[in-house]
């Protein structure tokens, strides 16, 4: 469902994370519909980055904040006096969380936990949207799609970080900002794709960096499954939790976000769809032999969200990776980083398919 112009103008917003890829596009689409956003980061990693490239900054109250100097935090949050908070500021790799797992849970535990506490006695405070990932459950090896209700507990140092988040906003919510009037819900979305991401370990950023550099591609796990969506679908869905928290309170609680469970796609079929007939995209399945720490299948049911927020998907995972294709391929011709986000945003409200016959060349 496209989000609601009419609900976001004007609204204070709290964004957190609006340095990052899915952060950046949020902070777009919130100043298109009209929202007033402060927003809190550290600066952006690395370079290329999509906030410097597609200018995220002007036009937002933007501040680089680290969510682990509580007091720092604290001080940010009082001074944008928020109606809602979108929290997606994270340590957002399984591999960078094995690599240095004291830093992800601090980023992604005791950040969100400072967040929570800076967000009691905001007395204009309704919502609060708090991002985790699809990777919090506890590894069952069964052929289901998780459920809001399974057990949370994945074993990797990010996935148990970002479930160790869940149970602490749970904690926050019912002893704290319940009573304050505040309607708290946490946001598990499946593995998002789309143009302007440039981590490292990742499967198109890491296919573009190679093919563009006349490279193979190095892969991990070709038959490893995942409910891959593009980045506004994701965005899209927490727009629309948080106008229906507004509106009703008591629809708290957890939602995965995703394609329906029989959507989800191996790596190999999604790196061979996103190669095409391009002679020059190599792909190397060498690397197979060491796996990482990710999981070998992963797919989210999401009929509660359907079902309780109107919630589905606008692009097949074949358009999406079209479009997301044709977003890196415009961008390393030369075409403007913001306009090509904003086309996208502008397709996406419209219904419209992504552009046919964009293999990368």
């Amino acid at each position: 469902m496209r989000p609601d112009p009419n609900f976001w103008r004007g609204k204070r917003v709290l964004l957190t994370g609006h340095t990052g890829f899915k952060g950046a596009w949020l902070a777009l689409w919130l100043q298109r519909l009209g929202a007033r956003v402060s927003a809190i980061a550290l600066p952006p990693a690395g370079a290329p980055n999509l906030f410097h490239l597609a200018r995220v900054g002007p036009g937002l109250d933007s501040h680089f904040c680290d969510l682990r100097n509580a007091p720092a935090l604290a001080r940010r949050v009082r001074a944008a006096r928020p109606e809602l908070v979108l929290h997606l500021a994270a340590q957002a790799l399984v591999r960078a969380g094995h690599a240095a797992p004291l830093q992800t849970f601090a980023t992604n535990v005791m950040g969100t936990v400072h967040l929570l506490d800076a967000l009691r006695g905001q007395a204009d405070l309704r919502v609060a949207v708090v991002v985790t990932t699809d990777k919090v459950y506890r590894h069952r090896a069964w052929a289901y799609p998780y459920r809001e209700d399974d057990a949370l507990g994945a074993s990797d140092p990010y996935g148990a970080s970002k479930a160790a988040a869940e149970l602490a906003t749970a904690s926050y919510r019912d002893s704290f900002l319940a009573a304050q009037g505040v309607a708290v819900a946490t946001a598990r979305a499946g593995n998002v794709i789309g143009g302007g991401d440039w981590a490292q370990d990742r499967l198109l950023p890491d296919a573009m960096r190679a093919w563009s550099q006349g490279q193979p591609l190095r892969i991990r796990r070709r038959q490893a499954t995942r409910p891959w969506q593009h980045v506004l679908e994701a965005l899209a869905a927490y727009l629309r939790l948080a106008q229906r928290l507004w509106e009703q309170p008591a629809l708290a609680g957890a939602y995965n976000f995703g394609p329906l469970p029989q959507a989800a796609v191996s790596v190999g079929n999604l790196i061979e769809s996103a190669a095409g007939d391009c002679p020059a995209c190599a792909i190397d399945y060498g690397n197979e032999a060491d796996p990482g720490p990710e999981v070998e299948a992963l797919a989210l049911e999401t009929a509660h969200a359907r079902q309780a927020l109107g919630v589905s998907a606008h692009w097949a995972l074949a358009e999406a990776l079209q479009r997301t294709l044709h977003w890196y391929r415009q961008q390393q011709g030369g075409a403007d980083a913001r306009a090509l986000c904003l086309a996208d945003i502008d397709a996406w409200e419209a219904g419209q398919a992504a552009p046919a016959g964009q293999t990368p060349r």
